[in-house]
Protein backbone atom coordinates (compact mmCIF):
# COMPACT_ATOMS: atom_id res chain seq x y z
CA UNK A 1 0.00 0.00 0.00
CA UNK A 2 1.31 3.12 -0.95
CA UNK A 3 0.21 6.38 1.33
CA UNK A 4 2.17 9.64 -0.03
CA UNK A 5 1.96 13.45 1.07
CA UNK A 6 2.58 16.00 -1.49
CA UNK A 7 3.21 19.39 -1.30
CA UNK A 8 2.82 22.13 -3.94
CA UNK A 9 5.04 24.98 -4.21
CA UNK A 10 5.93 25.10 -0.52
CA UNK A 11 7.18 28.54 0.04
CA UNK A 12 8.42 28.08 3.75
CA UNK A 13 11.49 25.39 4.56
CA UNK A 14 10.19 25.19 8.08
CA UNK A 15 6.64 23.56 7.23
CA UNK A 16 8.43 21.02 5.06
CA UNK A 17 10.16 20.13 7.96
CA UNK A 18 7.45 19.91 10.01
CA UNK A 19 5.46 17.82 7.66
CA UNK A 20 8.03 15.43 7.71
CA UNK A 21 7.70 15.04 11.64
CA UNK A 22 3.93 15.14 11.45
CA UNK A 23 3.63 11.78 9.04
CA UNK A 24 6.86 10.38 10.61
CA UNK A 25 4.96 9.95 14.00
CA UNK A 26 1.52 8.58 11.94
CA UNK A 27 4.22 5.66 10.39
CA UNK A 28 4.36 6.99 6.58
CA UNK A 29 7.44 8.06 5.15
CA UNK A 30 7.01 9.05 1.18
CA UNK A 31 6.75 13.14 0.86
CA UNK A 32 6.98 15.11 -2.54
CA UNK A 33 7.79 18.24 -2.77
CA UNK A 34 6.39 19.96 -6.15
CA UNK A 35 8.26 22.94 -6.97
CA UNK A 36 9.17 24.27 -4.01
CA UNK A 37 10.10 28.03 -3.72
CA UNK A 38 14.22 26.73 -1.88
CA UNK A 39 15.66 24.32 -4.19
CA UNK A 40 17.86 22.96 -1.92
CA UNK A 41 14.98 23.18 1.01
CA UNK A 42 15.91 19.67 2.28
CA UNK A 43 19.10 20.67 3.83
CA UNK A 44 18.45 24.04 4.77
CA UNK A 45 18.63 24.81 8.89
CA UNK A 46 14.90 25.61 9.15
CA UNK A 47 13.49 22.33 7.60
CA UNK A 48 15.91 19.98 9.47
CA UNK A 49 15.05 21.49 13.11
CA UNK A 50 11.61 21.74 12.40
CA UNK A 51 11.48 17.97 11.63
CA UNK A 52 12.45 17.22 14.83
CA UNK A 53 14.72 13.70 14.37
CA UNK A 54 12.45 12.71 11.23
CA UNK A 55 15.59 12.75 9.01
CA UNK A 56 14.66 9.51 7.38
CA UNK A 57 12.07 11.32 5.79
CA UNK A 58 13.94 14.00 4.39
CA UNK A 59 16.44 11.46 3.09
CA UNK A 60 14.38 9.88 1.18
CA UNK A 61 11.66 13.44 0.04
CA UNK A 62 11.49 13.69 -3.78
CA UNK A 63 11.49 17.07 -5.21
CA UNK A 64 9.72 17.53 -8.80
CA UNK A 65 8.68 19.87 -11.61
CA UNK A 66 5.57 18.60 -12.07
CA UNK A 67 2.54 17.12 -10.01
CA UNK A 68 2.76 14.21 -12.77
CA UNK A 69 5.53 13.32 -11.44
CA UNK A 70 4.36 13.55 -8.12
CA UNK A 71 1.89 11.15 -8.47
CA UNK A 72 3.40 7.94 -10.50
CA UNK A 73 1.81 4.58 -9.21
CA UNK A 74 -0.93 6.67 -7.38
CA UNK A 75 -4.63 5.00 -7.60
CA UNK A 76 -6.52 7.80 -5.24
CA UNK A 77 -6.09 11.30 -4.99
CA UNK A 78 -7.20 13.40 -2.26
CA UNK A 79 -7.21 17.45 -2.48
CA UNK A 80 -7.50 19.26 1.26
CA UNK A 81 -9.33 22.46 0.39
CA UNK A 82 -11.15 24.81 2.75
CA UNK A 83 -13.51 25.71 0.58
CA UNK A 84 -15.53 23.17 -2.05
CA UNK A 85 -15.02 24.04 -5.89
CA UNK A 86 -18.02 24.55 -7.89
CA UNK A 87 -16.99 21.31 -10.36
CA UNK A 88 -14.24 19.42 -8.00
CA UNK A 89 -14.93 16.37 -6.99
CA UNK A 90 -17.36 15.45 -3.35
CA UNK A 91 -16.24 17.69 -0.49
CA UNK A 92 -16.18 15.80 2.83
CA UNK A 93 -14.87 15.90 6.45
CA UNK A 94 -11.01 13.61 6.41
CA UNK A 95 -13.28 10.81 8.87
CA UNK A 96 -15.86 10.42 6.44
CA UNK A 97 -14.22 10.37 3.61
CA UNK A 98 -11.33 8.12 4.66
CA UNK A 99 -13.17 5.75 6.41
CA UNK A 100 -15.27 4.99 3.02
CA UNK A 101 -12.09 4.82 1.13
CA UNK A 102 -10.82 2.05 3.18
CA UNK A 103 -14.04 0.37 2.71
CA UNK A 104 -14.16 0.64 -0.78
CA UNK A 105 -10.49 -0.56 -1.55
CA UNK A 106 -8.42 -1.86 1.33
CA UNK A 107 -4.94 -1.75 0.01
CA UNK A 108 -5.41 2.23 -1.65
CA UNK A 109 -2.53 3.87 -3.49
CA UNK A 110 -3.37 7.25 -2.29
CA UNK A 111 -1.82 10.54 -2.13
CA UNK A 112 -2.99 13.82 -0.38
CA UNK A 113 -2.31 17.24 -2.01
CA UNK A 114 -1.65 20.23 -0.14
CA UNK A 115 -1.71 23.88 -1.84
CA UNK A 116 0.66 26.46 -1.44
CA UNK A 117 1.21 28.59 2.27
CA UNK A 118 0.33 31.41 -0.11
CA UNK A 119 -2.25 30.68 -2.31
CA UNK A 120 -3.43 27.26 -2.19
CA UNK A 121 -4.65 24.96 -4.37
CA UNK A 122 -5.55 26.15 -8.04
CA UNK A 123 -8.57 24.69 -9.42
CA UNK A 124 -6.72 22.43 -12.10
CA UNK A 125 -5.01 20.25 -9.40
CA UNK A 126 -8.48 20.21 -7.44
CA UNK A 127 -10.46 19.43 -10.55
CA UNK A 128 -8.09 15.55 -11.26
CA UNK A 129 -8.50 14.41 -7.73
CA UNK A 130 -11.15 11.69 -6.66
CA UNK A 131 -12.10 13.67 -3.85
CA UNK A 132 -11.75 16.61 -1.41
CA UNK A 133 -11.19 16.79 2.17
CA UNK A 134 -12.12 19.62 4.26
CA UNK A 135 -11.11 19.82 7.76
CA UNK A 136 -13.95 20.88 9.91
CA UNK A 137 -12.86 24.27 11.82
CA UNK A 138 -13.95 27.49 13.09
CA UNK A 139 -16.18 28.63 10.40
CA UNK A 140 -14.95 32.11 11.44
CA UNK A 141 -11.43 31.60 11.58
CA UNK A 142 -10.54 28.16 9.08
CA UNK A 143 -7.07 28.84 7.85
CA UNK A 144 -4.60 26.18 9.08
CA UNK A 145 -0.74 26.33 9.03
CA UNK A 146 0.61 24.24 6.77
CA UNK A 147 1.89 21.51 9.14
CA UNK A 148 -1.15 21.39 11.05
CA UNK A 149 -3.46 20.14 8.49
CA UNK A 150 -1.16 17.62 7.09
CA UNK A 151 -1.02 16.30 10.78
CA UNK A 152 -4.35 16.60 11.08
CA UNK A 153 -4.68 13.99 7.91
CA UNK A 154 -2.15 11.72 8.29
CA UNK A 155 -3.73 11.28 11.54
CA UNK A 156 -7.70 10.67 10.24
CA UNK A 157 -5.74 7.93 7.67
CA UNK A 158 -3.91 6.49 10.28
CA UNK A 159 -7.11 5.91 12.18
CA UNK A 160 -9.06 4.46 9.01
CA UNK A 161 -6.17 1.77 8.35
CA UNK A 162 -6.36 1.41 12.21
CA UNK A 163 -4.17 3.28 14.66
CA UNK A 164 -1.58 2.36 16.69
CA UNK A 165 -1.53 1.04 20.07
CA UNK A 166 -1.58 3.12 23.06
CA UNK A 167 0.53 2.64 25.84
CA UNK A 168 -1.09 2.16 29.12
CA UNK A 169 0.60 4.01 31.53
CA UNK A 170 -1.79 3.24 34.05
CA UNK A 171 -1.25 2.62 37.82
CA UNK A 172 -2.98 -1.22 36.69
CA UNK A 173 -0.89 -1.18 33.82
CA UNK A 174 1.90 -0.63 35.82
CA UNK A 175 0.93 -3.03 38.21
CA UNK A 176 0.46 -5.48 35.74
CA UNK A 177 3.78 -5.39 34.96
CA UNK A 178 5.54 -5.55 38.44
CA UNK A 179 6.47 -9.01 39.84
CA UNK A 180 4.58 -9.51 42.52
CA UNK A 181 7.77 -10.61 44.65
CA UNK A 182 8.65 -7.03 44.19
CA UNK A 183 5.57 -5.46 45.83
CA UNK A 184 5.65 -3.96 49.49
CA UNK A 185 4.08 -6.58 51.60
CA UNK A 186 1.43 -5.65 54.68
CA UNK A 187 4.18 -5.76 57.17
CA UNK A 188 6.41 -3.04 55.09
CA UNK A 189 3.07 -1.17 54.91
CA UNK A 190 2.53 -1.13 58.23
CA UNK A 191 6.01 -0.17 59.01
CA UNK A 192 6.23 2.75 56.14
CA UNK A 193 2.97 4.08 57.70
CA UNK A 194 4.39 3.99 61.20
CA UNK A 195 7.09 6.02 60.38
CA UNK A 196 4.81 8.16 58.49
CA UNK A 197 2.95 8.86 61.75
CA UNK A 198 6.54 9.73 63.64
CA UNK A 199 7.79 12.09 60.74
CA UNK A 200 4.03 13.97 60.52
CA UNK A 201 4.63 14.39 64.34
CA UNK A 202 7.75 16.05 64.61
CA UNK A 203 7.05 18.43 61.94
CA UNK A 204 3.68 19.61 63.79
CA UNK A 205 0.97 17.92 60.97
CA UNK A 206 -0.25 14.89 63.41
CA UNK A 207 -1.41 15.92 66.34
CA UNK A 208 -1.23 12.07 68.21
CA UNK A 209 -4.15 13.30 70.68
CA UNK A 210 -6.23 14.75 68.29
CA UNK A 211 -5.24 12.39 65.04
CA UNK A 212 -9.26 12.23 63.53
CA UNK A 213 -9.03 9.70 60.57
CA UNK A 214 -5.81 11.00 58.90
CA UNK A 215 -3.11 7.63 59.49
CA UNK A 216 -6.64 5.75 58.26
CA UNK A 217 -6.76 7.50 54.84
CA UNK A 218 -3.25 7.28 54.34
CA UNK A 219 -3.40 3.61 55.01
CA UNK A 220 -6.16 3.72 52.08
CA UNK A 221 -3.93 5.79 49.92
CA UNK A 222 -1.00 3.50 50.30
CA UNK A 223 -2.88 0.37 50.12
CA UNK A 224 -4.82 1.45 47.26
CA UNK A 225 -1.11 2.38 45.24
CA UNK A 226 0.48 -0.86 46.03
CA UNK A 227 3.41 0.47 45.92
CA UNK A 228 7.01 -1.52 45.45
CA UNK A 229 9.55 -2.20 48.13
CA UNK A 230 12.01 0.01 46.17
CA UNK A 231 9.16 3.00 46.62
CA UNK A 232 8.45 1.93 50.03
CA UNK A 233 12.29 3.14 51.07
CA UNK A 234 12.11 6.17 49.22
CA UNK A 235 9.25 7.48 51.01
CA UNK A 236 10.28 6.00 54.74
CA UNK A 237 13.96 8.34 53.08
CA UNK A 238 11.65 11.31 52.99
CA UNK A 239 9.74 10.38 57.18
CA UNK A 240 13.48 10.07 58.36
CA UNK A 241 14.64 13.05 56.71
CA UNK A 242 11.41 14.97 58.03
CA UNK A 243 12.04 13.95 61.63
CA UNK A 244 16.13 15.21 60.99
CA UNK A 245 15.01 17.96 60.06
CA UNK A 246 12.40 19.07 63.02
CA UNK A 247 14.91 17.94 65.60
CA UNK A 248 17.54 19.95 63.90
CA UNK A 249 14.96 22.63 63.90
CA UNK A 250 14.10 22.34 67.90
CA UNK A 251 18.36 22.32 68.93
Amino acid sequence: MTTRFVLLQTSHAGNVGAAARAIRVMGFTDLVLVAPRWPNVLRREETIQRASGATDVLARTRIVDTLDEALDGIDWLCATVMTPRDFGPPTQAPRQALAELVQRSPTPAVAFLFGSERFGMNNDDVYRCHSCLSIPTDPQFGSLNLAAAVQLIAYEWRMALGSFAVADATPQARLANVPQAALADVPQVSGLLNHWAQALTAVGYLDPAVPRRLMARLNQFVNRARPTQEEVHVLRGVAKAMIEAAEKAQR
